[in-house]
């Protein structure tokens, strides 16, 4: 081998070596779903029927410790799309990764839930109105920038195979949700006037968007499992993803229904009250027929030693959605039976999380939680064509 050659080959190496070690180094937009299940496990605590109130000091603790994973993330994401903008580039254009970026969204929205519930208590409730504020705007904005423009990437810019459809796909579309179910909250903080009815009308509109594309890729996902089955591999914990808008909802028209009764005058009030109910128990008991199914398929998958990945995240935050809305089920209904449910729900986002964060822990220490599968392949495939 000639000099000139060997210094190539060595020059390529190299290059395809620091491009794997960068990819180790780097945080994606799907690292948010961390925050976004922290912070759920303190909105659904304070909730729950018959003690939530004795789990204040608990959710204190656990909102504040996902406002700090918020903002150690936004800033650690921002220096890194600053200082190195082709790693955002490149997950913004991967077609997996791409869809995670509904996920920071979600992560300032749940972060200004548990701002306006347990924020009083330490600030005050005029200095928590004005740290919830900037928070909800900024998810509900890039939320809704969010639902369009990833969807549209996937239309016009990726290439998508028949079997291509997984939980991810519902990450971008939603966020409108998770801002129908916080902007709900600020209604009570407003005074009686067109501004707070214009955001109650607004947040059903949100309701909607996310609702009606949600329906869209739920059916896409379970004829992909019709016809393709599962892999078996870490894209699994994503079926979990579905319960996200189902729970959701459920807890957007409740919380939308309630706000509804000091926003507009009857009938419209009562009839968006009732739509709690409507609307919420047949939803309540699709959301627990794919608890089963999902369940189910991750237990196959686990006994195939499916691999430990962020995507086990995902057991957490639609659990948690879960939680609130079956809590608005047993407010706006009174049945013991919700009640339980929610508490039930309750215990099993707290293993999820458990098992979420033990993994997690796990793949720091073993440096494989920065790996970015999906590019790594097509590394490997790029080596394998030379």
């Amino acid at each position: 081998m000639r000099y000139h050659d060997f210094i190539s080959l060595k020059s390529k190496y190299m290059s395809n070596n620091k491009q794997q070690i960068e990819l180790q180094k780097e945080m994606g937009p799907n690292w948010f779903a961390s925050v976004m299940g922290t912070g759920i496990i303190a909105n659904a605590a304070v909730g729950l029927p018959f003690i939530g109130k004795n789990l204040a000091g608990f959710s204190t603790v656990v909102w504040l410790i996902a406002f700090a994973m918020l903002i150690f993330m936004t800033i650690f994401k921002s220096y890194q799309t600053i200082t190195k903008p082709h790693i955002i580039k490149r997950q913004f254009n991967d077609p997996v990764m791409s869809q995670f970026f509904g996920a920071p969204p979600m992560a300032f929205l749940t972060v200004a839930g548990g701002t306006l519930l347990l924020g009083p208590h330490l600030f005050g409730e005029s200095l928590a109105l004005d740290i919830a504020w900037p928070l909800f705007w900024i998810g509900t904005i890039s939320g809704i920038i969010t639902a369009i423009i990833i969807p549209y990437r996937l239309f016009t810019h990726n290439e998508v195979h028949d079997d291509a459809a997984f939980g991810g796909w519902l990450m971008p579309v939603v966020p409108p949700m998770v801002s129908a179910t916080i902007g709900s909250m600020f209604l009570a903080h407003m005074p009686h006037s067109a501004a707070q009815q214009t955001l109650l009308y607004g947040m059903y509109a949100c309701f909607g968007i996310s609702l009606m594309a949600s329906i869209i890729i739920i059916t896409l996902i379970w004829s992909r499992l019709a016809h393709s089955g599962t892999s078996g591999s870490a894209r699994v914990p994503t079926l979990w993803i579905v319960l996200g808008p189902l729970g959701q909802s459920i807890t957007a028209a409740g919380c939308l229904g309630t706000a509804a009764l000091i926003t507009v005058n009857e009938p419209i009030a009562s009839a968006m009250n009732v739509m709690a109910i409507l609307y919420g128990v047949p939803i309540w008991g699709f959301a627990m027929l794919w608890f089963c199914v999902a369940a189910l398929l991750t237990l196959r998958a686990m006994r195939r030693k499916m691999p430990f990945a962020l995507t086990w995240w995902a057991f957490t935050f639609p659990v948690g959605t879960c939680v609130t809305g079956t809590t608005q089920l047993a407010h706006h209904t009174g049945l013991p039976a919700f009640q339980w449910a929610a508490i039930i729900l309750f215990a099993f986002l707290i293993l999820a999380w458990v098992t979420a964060a033990l993994g997690t822990l796990k793949g720091f220490k073993q440096g494989k939680i920065f790996h970015n599968p999906t590019s790594v392949v097509h590394i490997k495939a790029k080596k394998g064509n030379n």
